[in-house]
């Protein structure tokens, strides 16, 4: 499929999806919420690929979030079920997704960030959740998320001044797992995605998916009690992989992983 906001390259296993708008610092429309849409979709649909890394194109900017001036000029408007950069309400895709955040994350960009399970960041990144200083409010799941990755407390602290964090108090707050100089960074966001890739691909999305259904049940003993209910748990069980691990182990030899 042909993109004109987007760009998606592949590697192997690994799918990047790059926001390609440098010139508003990869702000999204709607048109661009329906690229990424199809793209994603075509990511969880793919057998063959295991991991995504989602950037932002240029130096400057991962994303500023909603393209506000797109919205003031009467521009269409709209994005599909899965939100915000078809992400953000996308709560069925099992495989991991990484941000490899350049740059300005402000918004939506943020929003974006935090849909993703691993964020790389490199030394210039900003983050923010500015909405009220233009009278919105961070409604694509920042305003959920950020509370649940590091506690109400250092949110509110955040969401109530719009003020804006680095990369490095990004880590020291545990939303960001590594922050890395700039000209490093793709090589450190698939430095990550390879070490995913060195794992049974079913094992990595039953614990994806039992980590983040477990966290809504009502208590630790519900989650562990109805884990194995989880699709992709139930999955794993009936997988090759389930087989091949223990296999490859006691033929003390590397796996082949088939993520079936």
């Amino acid at each position: 499929m042909a993109y004109d906001f987007i760009r998606v390259e592949r590697d192997g296993p690994i799918t990047t999806v790059i926001l390609n708008r440098p010139e508003v610092m990869n702000a999204l429309h709607s048109p661009a919420h329906f690229e990424l849409d199809a793209a994603f979709n075509a990511f969880a649909a793919d057998p063959e690929q295991w991991v995504a890394i989602v950037t932002g194109a240029g130096e400057r900017a991962f994303s500023a979030g909603n393209d506000l001036k797109h919205q003031a000029g009467g521009g269409k408007m709209g994005s599909p079920p899965s939100g915000f950069a078809g992400l953000t309400s996308r709560f069925d895709l099992t495989k991991p997704l990484i941000a490899a955040v350049n740059g300005v994350a402000m918004g939506g960009g943020f929003e974006i960030a935090l849909a993703c399970d691993i964020i790389v960041a490199a030394e210039t990144a900003v983050f923010a959740l500015p909405e009220p200083r233009v009278g919105l409010a961070a409604l694509a799941g920042g305003l959920h998320r950020l509370p649940r990755e590091i506690g109400t407390k250092r949110a509110l602290g955040m969401i109530l001044t719009a003020r804006r964090v680095s990369a490095a108090d990004g880590k020291d707050l545990g939303f960001v797992n590594e922050v890395v100089p700039a000209g490093e960074l793709m090589a450190a966001a698939n430095r990550w995605a390879q070490q995913i890739c060195e794992l049974s691909p079913m094992s990595i999305r039953a614990s994806k998916q039992a980590v983040y259904q477990g966290l809504a049940e009502p208590s630790l003993e519900a989650a562990i009690k109805g884990q194995n209910k989880y699709p992709a748990v139930a999955a794993l069980y009936g997988s090759e992989d389930f087989i091949e691990g223990p296999k490859a182990f006691s033929e003390k030899r590397p796996p082949q992983w088939k993520g079936r």
